[in-house]
């Protein structure tokens, strides 16, 4: 008896990461390499294995897809709307670069649409930013505001006022960031692979877009290289940055 053997390849089975591949590739023109669908199809499998896929409301992987009319199709949400990016401003592997004045996105996500005490912000930073009191992430508003600040240090306020003293840790450097408020009194923030957790009082959120390398649809941008970003439920944060950091990987691996 004679075999004829014939290649056999595992593919992507996640439903959301099937859409979200298509999706990429029809707003880039083009096939994704096996390596970059493996790191997405992993990612969601992860998250949704983690218990934390659900939390994610909006959400953009910055990074993987070849165009950057590619990298902002929403892995989660809606579209966020670009303003003044441009071709340059992508990579492939590191992500999207703002420039600390006009450029930004707005994640069409609303600061209220989360529940008051149940609400996260992340972001991953190929690049930290080097403006100082400028927004990662956040809205506008004085009180009830979701906002990844830095002022110095790097500041969580979620469903807090401005004025309130914040959840505080080093200065941002590459790699995960993000705030998650789990009660009416405490809010957590992981910056550098360590969450804190600190009492803050919840206010009722503000009406208002979040932003993405701003606050709301505002000026005042921040310079950081975004590689992701999400808005959503309370989660765990150090599930998420362990996700978000091997895909983050995988897909620098992937990309020749």
């Amino acid at each position: 008896m004679s075999w004829i053997i014939t290649g056999s390849f595992a593919q992507p089975d996640e439903p959301e990461a099937l859409a979200y591949i298509a999706a990429v590739e029809a707003a880039d023109g083009q096939a994704l390499e096996d390596g970059v669908k493996f790191a997405y199809n992993s990612f969601i499998k992860g998250c949704k294995a983690d218990g934390i896929w659900d939390a994610i409301k909006a959400s953009c992987i910055l990074a993987g897809a070849r165009t950057l009319a590619g990298a902002l199709v929403p892995l989660v949400g809606t579209a966020p709307t670009s303003y003044n990016f441009v071709a340059g401003d992508y990579d492939r592997e590191t992500g999207l670069k703002g420039d600390g004045f006009s450029k930004y996105l707005g994640s069409n996500r609303n600061n209220n649409a989360d529940p008051q005490n149940s609400r996260h912000l992340s972001v991953y930073q190929t690049e930290p930013m080097t403006t100082d009191v400028a927004v990662l992430i956040g809205s506008t508003a004085v009180t009830g505001r979701t906002t990844l600040i830095r002022v110095t240090d790097v500041a969580a306020r979620i469903s807090a006022s401005s004025g309130t003293h914040p959840v505080v840790a080093g200065v941002g450097v590459a790699g995960f960031l993000g705030g998650a408020r789990f009660s009416s009194t405490n809010v957590a923030i992981r910056n550098g692979g360590v969450t804190s957790t600190q009492s803050v009082t919840s206010e009722v959120p503000a009406s208002g877009d979040l932003g993405v390398f701003a606050a709301g649809n505002a000026g005042a941008a921040s310079n950081p290289r975004l590689a992701f970003y999400s808005i959503g439920e309370s989660l765990d944060l150090a599930k998420l940055d362990t996700r978000v950091t091997t895909l983050i990987s995988d897909l620098a691996a992937a990309i020749p």
